[in-house]
């Protein structure tokens, strides 16, 4: 039997090292590609950057929710140079379709904030003036979302709201004050 050679093979020192570079780079993959591609967990918030999240989110068409699906109609009367805010608790990728009307032009800003950040961390999605909107709204993050309306004017406005979706409640912000709007979530 012809004998090995073992003067050409590796030491274990450099076995040992290949090792950790190999998992050490496996992690960092794992982390700025395959979590934000696969799963939409973004911890470094590369995924975003590179477009990677976008790949999790499926087009199927149907969509599972966590939440009861609920419908809410509310209106709101603005004195003139009076505002109102009202959000949503949503969670991420929950949906709504909304429709709101107002007998005059109002400024609005639609926008949401992320669950445990506060306000200094929300996000605008749109702003503007106008007497209407209608659409749907696929939540981006856990947190609640919704309108600001204001009243620039100098007549009072009614601002009248439906929507229809999964989220958990509503909560009126109002004059230095806010409460919460519970929903009928019985199961049909």
């Amino acid at each position: 039997m012809p004998a090995i050679d073992t003067t050409n093979s590796p030491s274990a020192k450099k076995i040992i090292t290949a090792s950790v570079v190999a998992f050490a780079v496996a992690i960092v993959v794992l982390l700025t590609a395959i979590l934000p591609a696969e799963f939409g967990v973004d911890p470094l918030r590369t995924g975003e950057l590179l477009g990677l999240t976008a790949l999790s989110r499926t087009n199927a068409p149907i969509e599972a929710q966590a939440e009861v699906h609920k419908t809410d109609m509310v209106e709101f009367i603005l004195e003139p140079f009076q505002s109102v805010e009202y959000k949503y608790l949503m969670d991420l990728d929950a949906s709504m379709v909304f429709s709101w009307v107002a007998d005059a032009e109002v400024y609005y800003d639609m926008h949401a904030e992320p669950a445990g950040l506060g306000a200094e961390y929300a996000e605008s999605f749109e702003q503007g003036t106008g007497d209407q909107q209608m659409g749907s709204f696929h939540a981006p993050f856990a947190g609640i979302h919704g309108w600001f309306w204001e009243n620039r004017s100098g007549r009072t406005i009614s601002v009248r709201l439906s929507s229809s979706g999964f989220y958990v409640n509503g909560t009126v912000f109002q004059d230095g004050g806010s409460y919460e709007r519970e929903f009928d979530s019985s199961v049909l």
